[in-house]
C-alpha cells in the first residue's frame, strides 16, 4: 500500500535538512529509504518536486512525500519449516538449522532462508528499502546453526543494523576447537580480508583487511585434544570465528575450509586416550562445530531489552557426548 505524508514546518525544531526532518516525521521509513525517494522525485517542497535530500527547510514550508508500495521481491516464497523463537509485527528471531543457506545466490536459487521467510511473513512484511522482503541483519554460514534476527519493517531493519554497527547487538557462539587454547581466555584482534590464493576463503592478519575482534574463553577441555569455547564478537566479518581460531592454531572441528586436517585430529585424540570408535565419531562430524547460542539487542521499536538463547543442536550435543566417554 502506498502512503503520502504531508508536513507543515511550523516551528524552529522542524527546520533543517529535508531528509532528516522527513525521517523524524515518517517513523516507519528509514532515512536511507527517504533519501532515495527524494532523489527519485517523490518529494515536493511548496508544491514543486525537490530532488535534494540536503535541502534546508524554513518556517512556513509545506512538504509532501509519496511512498510507493514496496516492489515484490525476486526470490519466490517457499513453504520451508522454520524454528521461530520470537515474532512480532516488526521482527522475528529464528533458530537456523545447519545446512540452510541464508540468501539465494549462485547454485542456491531456492530452498534458502529468504525463500522461507517470504512465505512465512507474506502478510506482515512492510518492505525493506522499498522491496517486499525480509531484512536479514546479520548472516550465518550455511553450516553454522543458531540464532538470527530478521527485520520485517524498514524501521526495525534500520534500528537493528545500527545496533550491529555500534556493537550493542551482542552475539555469543559455542565452538569445538582442536586442542586447548592458551591462555584459556583471550582476544584475537586481527584484520580479516579475502584470501588472495583462494577466493572462497578469508585470511586473518592482512594489513588490507577490515578490523575484526573475537573474545574467547574455554568452557571445557577434553584432555589436550579439544576444547569447547565461547566466542563473543565485536565485529561481524565473513567466517570470523573460523578464521580467527585457525589463525591462533585452534581450528574448528569439522571445518572444511580452515582445517583441521584429519591426521591432526586423529593424532590429538589418540594422544588424549580416545579409542578408534571415538576418533571415527569425531572425524565423521560433517560441518564446522559452531553454533550461535545467544543474542541480545534493544527492540528498535518498543525499546525493550531482549535476550534469546538456543541449546546446542543434536549433532553438536552428540559430538560432545563422544568426547565425554573418557
Amino acid at each position: 500500500m502506498s502512503e503520502t505524508f504531508h508536513l507543515s514546518i511550523e516551528g524552529p525544531t522542524q527546520t533543517g535538512r529535508l531528509d532528516k526532518i522527513l525521517s523524524d516525521y515518517c517513523a516507519n521509513v528509514s532515512r536511507s529509504r527517504i533519501r532515495a525517494l527524494i532523489e527519485d522525485g517523490h518529494a515536493k517542497l511548496n508544491g514543486a518536486v525537490c530532488l535534494s535530500p540536503s535541502k534546508k527547510l524554513a518556517m512556513g514550508d509545506a512538504v509532501e512525500l509519496f511512498v510507493p508500495p514496496p516492489e515484490e521481491a525476486l526470490p519466490e516464497a517457499e513453504d520451508i519449516p522454520l524454528s521461530i523463537v520470537y515474532e512480532d509485527e516488526d521482527l522475528l528471531v529464528i533458530d537456523k538449522p545447519a545446512g540452510l543457506v541464508g540468501h539465494p545466490g549462485a547454485g542456491n536459487q531456492d530452498g534458502t532462508l529468504v525463500n522461507a521467510l517470504l512465505h512465512h511473513c507474506a502478510e506482515s512484511l512492510s518492505g525493506i528499502n522499498g522491496v517486499m522482503r525480509p531484512g536479514i541483519v546479520h548472516r550465518l554460514d550455511k553450516e553454522t546453526s543458531g540464532l538470527m534476527v530478521v527485520a520485517k519493517s524498514d524501521r526495525a531493519h534500520s534500528g537493528l543494523a545500527a545496533q550491529l554497527e555500534d556493537r550493542t547487538l551482542t552475539r555469543i557462539y559455542k565452538a569445538l576447537v582442536l586442542k586447548v587454547p592458551f591462555p584459556k581466555k583471550g582476544t584475537v584482534d586481527q584484520p580479516i580480508a579475502r584470501d588472495s590464493s583462494n577466493r572462497l576463503k578469508m585470511a586473518a592478519g592482512k594489513k588490507s583487511g577490515k578490523a575484526a575482534k573475537t573474545h574467547y574463553k574455554v568452557e571445557r577441555s577434553y584432555g589436550e585434544a579439544c576444547a569447547l569455547i565461547e566466542c563473543k564478537l565485536e565485529s561481524g566479518r565473513t567466517h570470523q570465528i573460523r578464521v580467527h581460531m585457525a589463525f591462533i592454531g585452534h581450528p574448528l572441528i569439522g571445518d572444511p575450509l580452515y582445517g583441521p586436517q584429519k591426521n591432526a585430529v586423529n593424532s590429538a585424540l589418540k594422544k588424549a586416550g580416545y579409542g578408534p570408535e571415538e576418533i571415527a565419531g569425531v572425524l565423521a562430524f560433517p560441518r564446522q562445530a559452531l553454533h550461535a547460542q545467544a543474542m541480545s539487542f534493544i527492540h528498535p521499536v518498543t525499546e525493550e531489552e531482549m535476550t534469546f538463547e538456543s541449546p546446542l543442536p543434536q549433532d553438536m550435543d552428540n559430538l560432545l557426548k563422544i568426547l565425554d566417554k573418557i
